[in-house]
């Protein structure tokens, strides 16, 4: 048997070659065990291909209303599917391969196949169970494949996937999870979304800028459960401005499938509701991938999906790692990246702070766009800290006017005591752009004062974050 690996990874998405990646910066012999893609969902069906449809969805819609610019477009205007969702998959791939040359240039080994964990130190890679790749991803050169590996360190990053509840089992042709839906055939008329997290809210807003009708059914009192009441609130008007038929507060509890379409039977406390659409997209959250690696034998804790770890992503078996979706909330790849990178620097015997989960932003990429950090008002209020609240709309900004995007909205909670940035909370064009502003002033602990002292440039969109921060302070100039 070969060397033994000082850390060998499982799933190569955004904790796992993130993770490979600083390995090998801090000279540990380290190997990427995949099964499907590089990159993870995140590149390949998640994060990247989303803002690519997005962004066509989004230039349609200005082309749409070039004569509130001013401007005059003869001809007609439509939508292509195959050439919208091409787009897309041409982006993935491109990056997709840019991961591979980044593992290769790291000098990081690929291991092609499904792993699990015989013991500790020992992992098995088969041939995988399902195809691998798109077309225009081919596997990398130079790819190991199926055989035993010793590593000293393992790390799980294996990810997530639709979660599936029963009723609403995806069939890939009427009822959709996120990968059917960034490659529909064609647009549909109509459209159910069942949940209103990110990727409900993200799909609800694409498919109703593209031309369909679409109604957005969410369980919970209120839509957008994670964000800020008041920030939820107003993408609850603006959906509906545009269209979009929300309903909170309705539990779908039957879906019946006809020759091209669904109706879904919502209830909720005003009765219930027959919903009829072509195609449902059931987006109710995703669950971790921990199945089939071998984890129940070696008595790795788990519990409902997810892998129980410490601040460094230490299991309780020696020698196992855990980190990204797979590790537990907030799934996102920016918080996978940074647990990947704390991991395998507690690994190589360096003394990396623990994951600031307070300072990790949130954006959601709909119209409009919605971004935070930190405590909503609630939280803090519940928490029993005396607050101030700042809120500055974006009608009071020239960037926003100009732009034509006047309807927005940049909340900050601040330490009535202390001026410590507890949270900031934005719905408005560009913002999951600008919060990382406050994203940094929270890491370095910046107070409201040299918040207020910092000068902001005019005119942009970050002005309504400084205004927002006087106002905290009874000081906003322009509201």
């Amino acid at each position: 048997m070969a060397e033994p690996y000082d850390v060998l990874i499982i799933g190569g998405g955004p904790g796992g070659y993130v993770a490979a990646i600083r390995a090998a910066q801090l000279g540990l012999k380290t190997a990427v065990v995949e099964r499907e893609h590089l990159g993870g969902i995140c590149l390949n069906w998640g994060c990247i291909p989303t803002k690519a449809l997005l962004r066509s969805a989004e230039i349609y819609h200005y082309l749409r209303h070039a004569s509130d610019y001013g401007l005059v477009i003869d001809g007609k205007i439509a939508i292509d599917p195959r050439a919208l969702t091409m787009r897309s998959r041409k982006i993935s791939a491109q990056l997709n391969s840019g991961v591979g040359f980044l593992l290769k240039k790291n000098k990081v080994d690929v291991i092609w196949g499904e792993a699990t964990i015989v013991r500790p130190g020992e992992v098995a890679v088969t041939k995988p169970n399902k195809a691998p790749m798109e077309p225009q991803n081919p596997i990398p050169k130079g790819t190991l494949g199926e055989g035993s590996y010793r590593a000293k360190n393992i790390i799980i990053a294996t990810g997530a996937r639709p979660r599936v509840v029963p009723g609403l089992e995806p069939d890939g042709r009427l009822i959709w999870t996120y990968f059917e839906a960034m490659l529909p055939d064609e647009i549909p008329k109509s459209l159910i979304v069942v949940g209103s997290g990110a990727i409900g809210v993200e799909f609800a807003s694409f498919y109703k800028s593209v031309g369909a009708d679409v109604a957005l059914v969410e369980l919970l009192p209120r839509i957008l459960p994670a964000e800020d009441a008041e920030i939820a609130a107003h993408a609850h008007k603006r959906f509906e401005k545009q269209g979009i038929k929300v309903l909170a507060g309705a539990k779908v509890t039957k879906v019946e499938k006809a020759e091209n379409g669904v109706a879904a039977i919502a209830e909720s406390e005003q009765g219930s509701r027959t919903l009829e659409a072509e195609r449902l997209i059931s987006a109710i959250g995703v669950i971790g991938n921990v199945e089939n690696l071998g984890l129940e034998g070696l008595g790795v804790e788990t519990d409902q999906g997810i892998i129980a770890t410490d601040s460094h992503g230490r299991t309780n078996v020696e020698g196992i790692f855990a980190i990204g979706d797979v590790a537990g909330p907030p799934m996102l790849a920016h918080k996978a990246e940074h647990e990947g990178v704390i991991c395998v620097e507690a690994i190589a015997g360096l003394d990396p702070h623990p994951l600031g989960r307070a300072m990790i932003p949130s954006c959601t990429y709909c119209n409009p766009q919605i971004a935070s950090v930190g405590l909503t008002e609630a939280a803090a209020r519940a928490a029993g800290r005396e607050i101030k609240v700042g809120r500055f709309p974006f009608i009071g900004n020239g960037k926003a006017i100009a732009l034509g995007e006047p309807d927005g909205l940049t909340k900050t909670i601040f330490d009535a005591k202390t001026g410590q940035l507890l949270g900031a909370h934005m719905i408005g064009a560009e913002v999951t752009e600008l919060i990382q502003g406050f994203v940094t002033a929270m890491n370095c602990e910046t107070t409201e004062a040299e918040l207020m002292d910092t000068i902001f440039p005019h005119p942009t969109l970050s002005e309504t974050m400084h205004e927002s921060v006087l106002d905290a302070f009874g000081r906003a100039i322009h509201v």
